[in-house]
């Protein structure tokens, strides 16, 4: 036993160099290390693993130790979406040592790899090379990307939800005010679904909605942003129109709404929707006045008769 203690004294360089290795290999980011000159230090198994090499490229039998990382860096650059932004990264990174980096990488496969690297330096504070950590993270991003889903979206009608609708109506009320141009609301409400929950049930009147809400997104701009606020209520985003235009784009929604049908228990039936549409002010302070506004006017068009489209200016 004590032979064995004396062969692996710590400053053994066969078993730093030992020691070094098993903790390379035990990392579960896929390391890659070079010096100050290009040159390849010493990589693990993972990295290997995570560019997968070993499956599309020959390269992976042809990493060593002492080569430059020219030809790693042509093989990892054709992977990623951005190649482009990607090199700029590195070569920046490279010409300024004393910068670290942590960010995403989008890979054309659909996997998005975590990136890290830092410069190395020595105790006496002299530039060593460079390291590179690069962790899967796909997996992860999945399931961050359903949760904000979750946050975001209605359940039922798969449309954002009130508290996106809220987030999003903030933001480009910034930017109109920012570039000074036009941005409408609309607010609207479908008419007697209630009855169709009545009559035929709530499974009906869900089916009712999500049919509707299918009819209405047919109709939008691509730049316009609908959502569900709650119940049978919902609002309209529209930026870069003027209120003529937006009453016109709500006039086609109340049109395709009103007749549209489907057949519940063998009997058609349908529903209909009020709109209230306004424009921004120069004397709005928020976005929350011209959401008022656009109630208001939804509201009127309740009390006119519903299935109408009217305005507040």
């Amino acid at each position: 036993m004590e032979n064995e203690i004396l062969k692996n004294k710590p400053e053994d360089p066969e078993f730093q160099h030992t020691l070094i290795k098993a903790i390379l290999e035990a990392s579960l980011d896929g390391v890659l290390v070079v010096n100050k000159q290009g040159i390849i230090v010493c990589y693990n198994q993972r990295f290997i693993e995570v560019w997968e090499l070993s499956i599309h490229h020959p390269m992976a039998q042809n990493i060593a130790i002492g080569t430059s990382d020219e030809p790693i860096l042509t093989t990892v650059t054709s992977r990623v979406s951005n190649p482009q932004a990607f090199l700029e990264r590195v070569k920046m990174l490279y010409d300024n040592p004393e910068l670290s980096d942590l960010c995403e990488l989008e890979l054309k496969d659909g996997r998005t790899l975590e990136r890290h690297s830092r410069g190395l330096w020595s105790d006496n504070h002299q530039y060593m090379g460079r390291v590179w950590f690069f962790r899967d993270i796909t997996t992860q991003k999945k399931i961050e990307n359903e949760l904000v889903k979750l946050i975001r979206r209605d359940p039922l009608t798969d449309i954002p939800n009130r508290r996106y609708f809220l987030e999003r109506s903030v933001q480009e009320f910034v930017r109109a005010r920012r570039h000074l141009t036009y941005l409408c609301v609309a607010s609207l409400d479908i008419d007697h679904l209630k009855e169709i929950n009545v009559h035929y049930g709530h499974a009906a009147g869900d089916e009712m909605l999500q049919s509707l809400c299918r009819q209405i997104q047919q109709q939008l701009r691509d730049t316009d942003f609908f959502a569900r606020i709650g119940g049978e209520e919902f609002a309209i985003l529209m930026p870069d129109v003027e209120l003529e235009g937006a009453m016109l784009l709500c006039e086609r929604i109340r049109q395709a709404i009103a007749q549209h049908k489907l057949f519940f228990n063998g009997q058609e039936t349908g529903c209909t929707v009020s709109i209230g549409v306004t424009i921004l002010k120069a004397t709005d302070t928020a976005i929350e006045d011209c959401l008022f506004r656009a109630d208001k006017a939804m509201y009127q068009a309740k009390k006119n008769g519903r299935n109408l489209v009217e305005s507040a200016e």
